[in-house]
């Protein structure tokens, strides 16, 4: 059986390195994309150690050309894609009357339209592959003093539900995770918990929305 690839757009020190964690625990190899070249070799490094395989591909998801090339890029290394991860969010803290239009659409490139070009550039290397969404609460209950980030979660969270209507049939499975609450360390809404429930969604296949709470 060949080894498996697991992309991940948006990497950061939480959720997505621990994902990265887990998946790679479980055998499979590692695509990073985050737009800082130092930290994903920092992240490299870390997940290496634990005797992953990982690789770092530099970005900036707001752009849909760089984001495209990196793929490509990790589509040459690798040859597939197995599952894609995408972690990447933005918001501009504020009330929606504070917000400017230019704000709220450079938030909403990082949040949903970075997602995707992901998954369009990552769909014809996948073969029963899967797609993980990590959503947020504020999806469901936005909170005004961050409405840019609350209106980028509903959008990921319609972007899956739409996905799954449309790729099921073709054997791809597509699902949020989202997450009504902070990602905090020693508690229940730990980085390493979601990771575990990344992984049990991508295992069990079956809901396009799994609640964390």
């Amino acid at each position: 059986m060949s080894e498996k690839i697991i992309l991940i757009v948006g990497t950061g020190p939480g959720i997505s390195l621990n994902t990265a964690r887990k998946f790679g625990k479980e055998g499979f190899k590692v695509a990073l994309i985050s737009r800082n070249p130092e930290s994903l070799k920092k992240y490299e490094q870390e997940l290496q150690q634990d005797g992953i395989t990982a690789k770092g591909f530099s970005a900036d998801v707001a752009s849909p050309h760089s984001l495209e090339a990196a793929i490509q890029k990790v589509i040459h290394h690798y040859g597939k894609i197995d599952v894609l991860l995408y972690n990447a969010a933005a918001g501009q803290p504020g009330k929606p009357t504070t917000l400017t239009t230019t704000q709220l659409v450079e938030d909403f490139k990082i949040s949903v339209a970075g997602a995707l070009t992901s998954i369009q550039q990552s769909l014809p290397y996948m073969k029963q592959g899967a797609i993980l969404l990590t959503g947020g609460g504020l999806a469901l209950h936005p909170y005004a003093d961050y409405s840019s980030l609350a209106i980028g979660k509903a959008g990921i969270r319609n972007l899956a539900y739409s996905l799954h209507q449309e790729l099921n049939e073709q054997g791809i499975y597509v699902g949020t995770l989202t997450i009504k609450g902070f990602v905090e360390e020693n508690t229940s809404f730990s980085a390493q918990n979601v990771a575990n429930a990344f992984y049990d969604m991508y295992e069990k296949r079956t809901d396009v929305e799994v609640m964390f709470e």
